[in-house]
């Protein structure tokens, strides 16, 4: 298991938005899901994602996909904790009960060990709380990049607007990961 990073947060502290247009936790993406995730014990942290009208898939029920949406933006925040700039290269989840419309899901997420540049995560969602049922699991694999991976594979103009913005670049330094 990796070292929480010196300079990651305190438990309980709520993490930000790592980019402030990413569709699930910028605030800036139009129709996005904005789900923000808190700091927990260890090298985990919590991410509630309330199930509204337009996240729908079958009438009445959460859709997968944005399921697990929330769940690659709650395994993306433990990152966080490890210093790490990393993207997602698998994702997998498991569906063991319908998420209605109207619930919130609480996810908890933590890291289970690195490899190399991989980085290892798990997360449940339960409906009812924190204790209550599982609902949704899922595991991911994240890949540990340098700003260079953006820089030759996002869109320039996007890439170079986020490096200039204040508040992202502070977001970026906080674990001094990029130059």
């Amino acid at each position: 298991m990796p070292d929480k990073h010196s300079n990651a947060p305190e438990p309980g502290t709520k993490l930000g938005s790592h980019y402030s247009r990413c569709f699930g936790c910028g605030d800036d993406a139009l129709g996005g899901l904005r789900v923000s995730s808190t700091v927990g014990e260890g090298l985990s942290v919590t991410t509630e994602f309330t199930v509204t009208d337009n996240h729908q898939g079958a009438p009445g029920l959460a859709h997968g996909g944005l399921l697990a949406l929330a769940f690659d933006e709650a395994l993306g925040a433990v990152n966080w904790l490890i210093g790490a700039i990393a993207v997602t290269g698998r994702l997998e989840t498991d569906y063991l009960m319908p998420v209605p419309v109207g619930t919130t899901l609480h996810i908890t997420a933590q890291c289970d060990g690195i490899s190399g540049r991989k980085i290892y995560t798990s997360a449940v969602g339960r409906l009812g709380g924190p204790e209550g049922e599982a609902a949704v699991r899922a595991t991911a694999i994240f890949i540990q990049v340098g700003v260079d991976h953006f820089l030759s594979n996002g869109r320039l103009e996007d890439v170079q607007e986020a490096m200039h913005d204040p508040e992202q670049l502070r977001a970026a330094r906080a674990f001094e990961v990029n130059p």
